[in-house]
């Protein structure tokens, strides 16, 4: 995939709502699940889409969330929204990250340089922030899709795939 077009892509994404990420069942490829918003003036409906980053040969992620909040919010009850939203820490359960600082192209990876070495394809690093995960994904292609108006919202727990 082109560097330029890929950057593009990436920058579509910031600052909207990631629902979910993981490897997809087969194992091979990693996903973003996301809810794209805009500013309800321009008449755009929102939609949900899903970035695909194939053969992704290495996902690492991290927490954003600093060491005294996590201190603050080991109470089970705030992986659900309903039963945390009235107690003090984060609250886990609104099932949504936002995606910000947002998605960035790692330009002259050595990582991705040694995959596309070994395997014989061009490969890609991308850093993805968001405000509970620092995500770092070495992949070969990515491929975005919208999916069907029946996925559930950002308020839902729902793995694709």
């Amino acid at each position: 995939m082109d560097q330029v077009k890929l950057q593009q892509a990436l920058d579509e994404i910031f600052d909207q709502t990631l629902l979910h990420h993981s490897y997809v069942d087969y194992l091979r490829d990693y996903q973003l699940v996301i809810h794209a918003t805009a500013d309800p003036r321009t008449g755009i409906a929102p939609t949900t889409l899903r970035y695909l980053f194939r053969h992704c040969v290495q996902a690492n992620c991290v927490t954003t969330v600093p060491a005294g909040t996590w201190r603050t919010s080991l109470d089970d009850r705030l992986t659900t929204y309903e039963t945390g939203v009235d107690l003090d820490g984060y609250v886990w359960g609104v099932n949504w990250q936002e995606l910000y600082p947002g998605a960035t192209l790692i330009a002259d990876s050595p990582t991705a340089r040694h995959w596309a070495t070994a395997i014989g394809i061009d490969f890609h690093e991308v850093r993805i922030q968001t405000n509970a995960h620092d995500l770092t994904l070495i992949f070969s292609d990515l491929r975005i899709e919208e999916l069907p108006p029946e996925s559930p919202g950002p308020d839902h727990r729902f793995p694709i795939q």
